[in-house]
């Protein structure tokens, strides 16, 4: 009698999937230099001032937010501390897996063994996202390094980004073979404003002329939208004339408009970060807008902070406004100012903003 198949004797092994996940380390590192520590102090607990962006660690823009006067909860009276913490700037990817490591700098370049902090985890960051070490160092320690250090101090920061790439085929073998590579667009965009190849328009500038076009300065711009394609507007436009703008930064505001990033600036960014904060002021670039903001906070002393302040008011530059404020609520460094050709310009352009400037003072 024949014996009837077995159920399990019927099925016919499958090969499972396979995964696998390539973990590529990239490193960077950054030295800021703070001249003039001491007039940080005037910074309340909970304030901070921002060292500046810098690219480190692939294609990503990093900034440092230094707190002089620290954290609540994490510094007070007794216990001073200075809390550091990192941001992620401008990046193209969704989210970035890095560890970062602050260190305070000696004289010879040489870290404070007592000041070499590192994050704990690998955090995950998102565009916008901070995290940091809100108890960097004791505040006396930074104090001690810059009276060595003629009132300037340097911090180095450390950056690893984890670079995740898992890796899987439906016959289990993986794609060992393929590197895709990162988004490259705004690389062809700048070629394209390079060559100017298939440019609609010719911009006429202070003397010179750039060719760009229509699209892209529509799509970046809502002031170039409506004036290219406006409500009852024919797109037969080739050619109109831009006043009172300087060639030479209109060519950094182009160059911003197809690049989302600034080119390198030359001797005198501080007056070049002026000009292109009006521009993107008048064509509607918040995120320009804000670049120059964050650029004008590094130049604020007492020969320039009149001027900047009233820059600031006049474009509603309320982040800049409030660096200012900062730097001025030290009566030593007002006092300074007021002798300045800034401060009568302020005077003269602003007295609102003056006049608020010396209610916040007089409390």
């Amino acid at each position: 009698m024949g014996s009837s198949p077995s159920v399990l004797g019927s099925d016919t092994s499958s090969v499972p999937s396979k995964s696998a996940i390539n973990v590529d380390l990239v490193t960077g590192s950054h030295v800021f230099t703070i001249h003039g520590y001491s007039h940080l102090a005037g910074l309340a607990r909970n304030e901070f001032y921002s060292l500046g962006t810098f690219a480190a660690a692939g294609r990503h823009r990093w900034s440092i937010l230094f707190y002089p006067n620290g954290i609540e909860n994490y510094s007070s009276d007794l216990d001073p501390m200075v809390a550091i913490y990192l941001r992620l700037d401008q990046t193209y990817a969704a989210r970035v897996k890095a560890r970062f490591r602050v260190s305070l700098l000696d004289l010879a370049g040489q870290p404070y063994s007592s000041t070499i902090k590192a994050s704990r985890w690998t955090h995950s960051f998102t565009c916008g996202a901070q995290n940091g070490l809100p108890r960097f160092a004791k505040k006396a320690t930074l104090e001690q390094c810059a009276s060595y250090g003629n009132d300037s101090i340097r911090i180095r920061c450390d950056i690893t980004v984890l670079n995740l790439k898992e890796t899987n085929n439906e016959d289990g073998s993986a794609s060992k073979f393929i590197v895709v590579p990162p988004p490259d667009m705004q690389q062809h965009l700048g070629h394209l404003l390079l060559t100017g190849e298939g440019a609609d328009l010719k911009l006429e500038v202070d003397g010179e002329t750039f060719f760009a076009h229509k699209s892209i300065l529509a799509a970046r711009s809502p002031v170039f939208r409506a004036e290219l394609f406006g409500h009852m507007k024919e797109n037969t436009q080739v050619s109109i004339g831009i006043e009172g703008i300087q060639a030479k930064v209109f060519k950094a505001f182009l160059h911003f408009i197809y690049n989302d990033a600034l080119p390198e600036m030359e001797d005198g960014s501080e007056a070049m970060s002026q000009h292109l904060l009006v521009a993107a002021d008048r064509y509607d670039l918040e995120r320009l807008k804000l670049i120059c903001q964050d650029q004008l906070c590094k130049y604020i002393d007492a020969s320039l902070v009149g001027e900047i302040l009233s820059l600031a008011d006049l474009h509603s530059c309320d982040g800049l406004k409030k660096a200012c404020f900062e730097f001025l609520k030290s009566r030593s460094n007002l006092k300074a100012v007021a002798k300045t050709d800034g401060f009568d310009h302020l005077a003269t352009s602003s007295p609102s903003v003056l006049k608020e400037l010396l209610l916040k003072v007089a409390l």
